[in-house]
C-alpha cells in the first residue's frame, strides 16, 4: 500500500521503482541468501565466495536487503536474517522463496514487459514473450511448472482453510477437484468433511507430486487421482465439482467447453462450486483487480464480479445459486444446472 501522506508525484514514483524491489528479492532468492544465513550471521566477502558473486556488489545487495527489513547488518560487517528474512528459506512455510522465483522470473518479466501489446490487442502478452502459451510452456520446463505449483500454494496459500471454513461440504460424498493441481484445496476440504471421497483431476505432469501432498495430510486412501484435461472431459458423477482458479485462467470461449464438460459429468443435484476472487462491482479495493492484469498478459484470461460469472454461467445451462465471501481474497460461486 502506498503513503497517502506523500506528495502524489511521490508515490507515482514509488510505484514505478516497484519492479527495483522485486529484482533485489529476486537476486536474494536465487543466491539463496536466506538458507546461506540459516546457522549464523556471515559478511559479504564469506557470502561472495560461496555464490560466486563479486563482494562488493552483493555487498550492496545485502545493505538494500537490510533497508526492505529481509537482513540486517551488525557492528563486525556481519548479516543476520530477520523475521521476514527467515521466511525466504526454501523449507519456510508458505512458499515465498518460489513464489518469487518464479513472479520476479526472467520469464514472467518478459511477459509483463508485453502489458502494451496486451492492452492493445487483448492477446496474452506472456504468449507472446514465449512463443506458445503458458501452460504449454511450462509442460516444456518442469523446473518452472513445479516451483509455479510452489507458487500457487504460496500465493493463495490462506485460502484452502478459508474456503474450507465458510462452506459445508459434509453432505457430499464425492467431491471432484478440476485442475486442482497437487490437491493442496482438495485436502483442506477433505479435512472439513471427513466422510467425503475425492477425486483430484489435472494433467498428468501436474499430478505427479500430489501423491507426497495427499500422503502428508493422510489422506492417500480418500483421494483418488486421475490424469488428463478438463477441455476434453472431466470425472463424472461427482456430488460438487471445484474449480479453483481455473476459469480466470483461460478466454470465454475456452471456459465455456471447460464449464459444459463439467455440467456434463455432474449428476443431478450436484454443485459446481468457482474458487475465484470475485471482483466488487464498485470502487471497492481489492486484490482481484490487479491479479486481473496479470490474467489479461499472462494465460489471458480475466477475473469477474457476481454479475459476469451469473452471464458466464447462464451461457451453458448453470444458475448462479450464491456467493459465499471467505475470510481470504476468494468467494465460492455456488451454481447447478438449470
Amino acid at each position: 500500500m502506498q503513503d497517502s501522506s506523500l506528495p502524489p508525484h511521490v508515490q507515482l514514483i514509488q510505484m514505478a521503482t516497484a519492479h527495483w524491489v522485486s529484482q533485489v528479492i529476486h537476486v536474494a532468492a536465487k543466491l539463496n541468501l536466506a538458507d546461506l544465513l540459516a546457522n549464523g550471521p556471515k559478511d559479504a566477502p564469506t557470502l561472495a565466495a560461496t555464490t560466486q558473486s563479486h563482494p562488493s556488489a552483493l555487498y550492496r545487495i545485502l545493505r538494500a536487503l537490510g533497508n526492505l527489513g529481509i537482513v540486517t547488518e551488525d557492528a563486525e560487517g556481519c548479516f543476520h536474517l530477520t523475521p521476514l528474512g527467515e521466511a525466504m528459506k526454501a523449507d519456510a512455510p508458505g512458499a515465498a522463496k518460489a513464489s518469487i522465483l518464479t513472479l520476479a522470473s526472467d520469464w514472467m518479466s518478459r511477459g509483463i514487459i508485453e502489458l502494451p501489446y496486451s492492452v492493445e490487442t487483448g492477446k496474452s502478452g506472456l504468449e507472446k514473450a514465449l512463443g506458445m502459451p503458458i501452460f504449454e510452456w511450462m509442460g516444456q520446463h518442469p523446473g518452472a511448472a513445479a516451483l509455479f505449483s510452489e507458487t500457487m500454494v504460496g500465493f493463495h496459500g490462506q485460502e484452502p482453510a478459508a474456503v474450507a471454513a465458510a462452506y459445508d461440504f459434509t453432505g457430499f460424498k464425492t467431491i471432484v477437484d478440476v485442475g486442482g493441481a497437487t490437491g493442496n484445496l482438495l485436502c483442506a476440504v477433505l479435512g472439513q468433511s471427513s466422510t467425503s471421497h475425492g477425486i483430484l483431476f489435472d494433467m498428468a505432469h501436474v499430478v505427479k507430486d500430489a501423491p507426497a501432498l495427499i500422503a502428508s495430510h493422510g489422506l492417500t486412501d480418500r483421494v483418488q487421482i486421475e490424469g488428463g484435461s478438463f477441455f476434453d472431459q472431466v470425472p463424472a458423477g461427482g456430488d460438487a465439482y471445484l474449480l479453483s482458479h481455473v476459469i480466470h485462467d483461460w478466454s470465454e470461449e475456452q471456459c465455456l467447453v471447460i464449464l459444459n464438460n463439467c455440467r456434463k459429468a455432474m449428476k443431478p443435484g450436484a454443485r459446481l462450486l468457482i474458487i475465484e476472487m470475485v471482483l466488487p462491482s464498485d470502487n471497492t479495493p481489492h486484490p482481484g483487480k490487479m491479479l486481473d492484469i496479470m490474467m489479461l498478459v499472462g494465460p489471458g484470461g480475466q477475473e469477474r464480479t457476481a454479475e459476469e460469472y451469473g452471464v458466464l454461467l447462464s451461457k451453458v445451462g448453470f444458475k448462479l445459486n450464491k456467493v459465499v465471501p471467505t475470510a481470504s481474497a476468494v468467494s465460492l460461486v455456488e451454481a447447478v444446472v438449470e
